[in-house]
């Protein structure tokens, strides 16, 4: 099983909020090794919520680079989102690497890849890694179906994946920030 699939990660824009939510849990080929590991964390300033999937080592260096980015770019997702796309596509040691992200800032939501995928959702929904299938129809379900805010839906979508999918666990991490659309207090 490749690494990358161990994990979930889901993002829900919604009522003026993204929120991109982690479970805990790191495996190592059927072993689990860590219970509370903490796979969101925030960029530039707190002004970008990225979560991976993928191996620890793997995702710290895509943080780390795409960090540098950020600041290359002074804080514009978009721009950084593509200037990591192109190294980690071209580079002959980060194409590589096995992880995946999520990233969100107060406008966008995105999902990058290593094949150099951008990929900005439709439904303000996304999710990744081995339990992202589950998540990501849950998350749907609950946005269709119910008032919850983005944290709660992304909480809640990660909880049922940990119910169905082995490698996700629900010692969750949640990460927020104010979208541009949000209404003034």
């Amino acid at each position: 099983m490749n690494a990358f699939h161990a994990t979930t990660i889901v993002a829900v824009k919604r009522g003026g909020q993204v929120a991109i939510a982690g479970d805990g849990q790191v495996t190592v080929g059927d072993v689990v090794m860590k219970h509370r590991a903490v796979k969101v964390r925030r960029l530039f300033n707190e002004r970008v919520v990225v979560g991976f999937a993928g191996t620890v080592a793997d995702a710290f260096t895509l943080f780390d680079k795409f960090e540098q980015h950020l600041e290359r770019h002074q804080g514009n997702l978009l721009r950084a989102a593509v200037g990591l796309s192109k190294e980690w596509r071209t580079d002959k040691y980060l194409r590589h690497l096995e992880a995946m992200l999520i990233a969100a800032d107060e406008e966008h939501l995105l999902l990058l890849s290593g094949d150099g995928e951008i990929i900005e959702p439709d439904e303000n929904i996304t999710a990744i890694g081995s339990g992202g299938p589950f998540a990501h129809a849950a998350a749907r379900a609950l946005m269709e179906n119910t008032e919850l805010g983005a944290t709660e839906v992304a909480r809640k979508a990660l909880e049922i994946a940990a119910q169905l999918c082995i490698y996700t666990n629900d010692n969750i991490s949640v990460e927020t920030l104010a979208t541009s659309d949000a209404k003034p207090a």
